[in-house]
């Protein structure tokens, strides 16, 4: 007999059907010589601290940590209240009782097509201690019926996923590291929840860098010399690559008309009809991008849409980072244009290099539809949205009908003064941008030929700098995808090669799968928030940034890469799980080493609550707060205080304590002024006596700053 283990329900009930005939019982399906049943995703999740260190007391401390396990434990899943979840530990025990039984010789991993997928069924199997059976595997990348069919008459062993489940176990085991000893060291030291993560951290401190920039940003105004003057009833845009200051309009008043005096004439015309190729089909970020740039929709919405229509078996596997289809799926894809085709679409089979490419392939072939169909009434209004988008990228890339453009380019000569290059493309035969929901404008000039004359009328038009932007779901997600390519050099090139590079050897920051469950987190923890579809930094992240700064806890993309191509090395088979984290416990060993410094040292800020002195006012305690160090009696109105962190450099507690007893500091450098400059200053005591120190003193006690004569 053979166990087929689903990741969650809905797969159990896709294989069931495409099985046929089996009976429905309590937590599985059962037929003569075959049961499926199902896991609820992770049934098991890693160990705290305490169970390693054997304490009861869940209050977190700095007790054992940093927590470095020699070998890493799983246990049931806990419920909201903390208790062992009773659904998971009934099912793992029905899970267990089945694959454990005398007849049966096989055991399924039907886990969903991924590393995650991998090691949920892995460990279900691993915990129920089942010994002597084979191992099999159902790798679905649809959930069609056919191709669960065609999947289950040729399952390989699970052993040939291997280093899929070592790169799972390795990422799992990282991550756990970093949350588990970063958040709790950061959350004591700060006395704020703070949620530091592998990934998270990197993704946040993005946001807040380019906000910051936005922040620091003075915008420059200019003089531009433009002339929009028409020709032959066109218009012909043309802006001077010369600036000029705003104070002195005079001078490019007179540059305009010295320009508009020498008149400008047709030196060269290049025009050539040429066959536009559409976008590539979608991996998931690039229709997250899609979907989020045309109708505002948030990455967790579209992933969840997504994620249902490929377990209704309308859409292929949507964790995927390729925009290519595999050789071998030519035949299917043959069959999937035929019903295409049946939708009244104009498509044909195209055995192209930009469609089929093992190279560009990973794991999972670009996001297409199935066979099946969905019927009317079968998708909600925002599913359809999702699945069009499939579909109609689907169509572009296989419309029988070609689009041609007619591009046009003509270098216009400005006197002695200067050239412009001007493009124009007009669209002769629509093809698949018939089926292109982006804009497309076309852009015309005028019929003029070599040494006709071109209408211009320059005039000064007052611009100013622009910022750079906010980032959005499309330039974050491309950011995420490679944080070191050079957009201006990727914008420039259709060679996509480096992109899918940077992907294999693990330079990205997540991964298609995990990326947008992070981000979710990051805006759940008031990190940052999506309006429309652009990110904002907000105080709960720059406090989380700011403060990993403070403590000189470094988490930016370079580590985060670093340890991502380990992990790719792990899948690679170049690398063993345990090696990979021992380059983590190293870098957290760092980070622990940095921040965590003796008391009695000059660099050492101090956690949350610890007393630093006593406040020269009202004789009380002087203890390190969340964002400052605070007297005790400032529930009776005194107002003693000394910030823990200014001007993004950390107050220590040595420096606190010498501006309580003698009232001044010495110089201090390192910090940064809201335009980005460094400088040096000193703390001076100023405070004033009150009598009734129930009421809060007229002004504030301490750090009145002093700056040095060359800052």
């Amino acid at each position: 007999m053979t166990v087929i283990i689903a990741e969650k329900p809905s797969l159990a009930r896709n294989i069931a059907g495409a099985i046929g005939g089996l009976t429905k019982r309590s937590g599985y399906f059962e037929g003569k010589n075959v049961a499926v049943t199902w896991a609820f995703g992770h049934l098991f999740q890693l160990c705290d601290v305490e169970d390693y260190t054997g304490r009861t007391d869940t209050k977190w401390t700095m007790e054992g940590l940093p927590c470095f396990p020699a070998a890493f434990r799983y246990r049931l899943k806990k419920d909201k209240s903390g208790q062992t979840d009773a659904g998971a530990k009934r099912q793992f025990e029905l899970i267990k009782t089945l694959i454990t039984r005398s007849d049966v010789d096989a055991v399924v991993n039907a886990g969903d097509a991924d590393r995650e997928g991998e090691i949920i069924v892995r460990r279900c199997v691993e915990e129920s201690g089942v010994t002597g059976k084979r191992i099999l595997r159902l790798w679905l990348p649809d959930q069609t019926e056919e191709t669960i069919r065609a999947a289950l008459r040729n399952m390989p062993d699970d052993a040939e996923y291997d280093n899929l489940a070592d790169e799972g176990f390795a990422r799992t085991y990282i991550d756990w590291l970093y949350g588990v000893n970063l958040t709790r060291y950061c959350t004591l030291k700060t006395g704020s929840l703070l949620r530091v993560g592998r990934v998270i951290v990197p993704i946040v401190k993005a946001i807040y860098d380019r906000d910051l920039m936005i922040e620091r940003f003075v915008p420059e105004k200019y003089l531009a010399l433009v002339s929009n003057a028409e020709t032959d009833g066109v218009a012909v845009n043309l802006t001077s690559k010369y600036k000029f200051r705003p104070e002195n309009p005079a001078r490019a008043e007179k540059a305009a008309a010295l320009m508009n005096e020498a008149g400008a004439v047709v030196t060269d015309k290049k025009t050539k009809k040429e066959t536009l190729n559409p976008g590539k089909l979608y991996s998931l970020s690039k229709l997250q991008n899609f979907l989020g740039k045309k109708y505002k929709m948030p990455m967790d919405e579209s992933l969840s849409i997504t994620q249902r229509l490929y377990e209704a078996g309308y859409l292929t596997y949507p964790r995927t980072n390729s925009e290519y289809l595999a050789t071998a799926e030519k035949d299917k894809i043959k069959k999937i244009l035929e019903g295409v085709k049946g939708l009244g679409y104009p498509v044909v089979f195209k055995d192209k290099k930009t469609i089929f490419d093992d190279a560009k392939i990973e794991s999972h072939s670009a996001l297409t539809p199935t066979f099946k169909l969905p019927k009317p009434g079968a998708l909600s209004d925002r599913e359809k949205l999702v699945y069009s988008a499939v579909l109609r990228r689907f169509v572009m890339v296989f419309c029988a009908e070609e689009c041609v453009a007619q591009k046009t380019e003509l270098r216009v000569k400005v006197g002695t003064y200067e050239d412009f290059t001007v493009k124009g493309t007009v669209i002769v035969q629509p093809g698949w941008t018939k089926f292109d929901d982006t804009d497309r404008n076309d852009k015309l000039l005028p019929n003029v030929k070599v040494g006709d004359k071109v209408n211009v009328d320059f005039h000064p038009k007052e611009k100013e700098t622009a910022p750079p932007k906010h980032y959005t779901i499309e330039t974050l997600n491309n950011y995420l995808k490679n944080p070191f390519r050079d957009e201006k050099k990727a914008a420039e090139t259709t060679d996509d090669m480096e992109e899918y590079r940077a992907i294999f050897e693990g330079l990205e920051l997540g991964t298609e799968a995990t990326r947008t469950g992070i981000i979710d987190n990051a805006i759940k923890s008031k990190y940052i928030e999506l309006k429309k579809d652009v990110y904002h930094i907000l105080p709960g992240g720059r406090h989380l940034i700011e403060s990993l700064s403070a403590m000189q806890i470094s988490m930016d993309k370079y580590k985060t890469s670093s340890l991502g191509k380990a992990l790719k090395s792990v899948y690679r088979g170049e690398m063993t799980v345990d090696e990979a984290v021992q380059l983590a416990e190293a870098e957290i060993t760092e980070a622990f080493a940095c921040s965590v410094s003796d008391s009695a040292s000059d660099d050492y800020t101090g956690f949350y609550g610890e007393a630093v002195g006593v406040c020269p006012v009202c004789g009380r305690e002087v203890r390190r707060g969340r964002y400052r160090f605070e007297c005790e009696g400032r529930e009776t109105g005194c107002a003693v205080s000394i910030p823990t962190v200014l001007c993004g450099r950390p107050i220590t507690v040595a420096e606190a304590k010498t501006l309580l007893t003698d009232g001044k500091t010495g110089t201090l450098t390192g910090f940064t002024s809201k335009a980005g400059k460094e400088f040096s200053c000193f703390f001076n005591k100023k405070y004033q006596k009150c009598s009734y120190l129930n009421t809060r003193l007229p002004v504030d006690i301490l750090c009145d700053l002093w700056f040095n004569k060359n800052t």
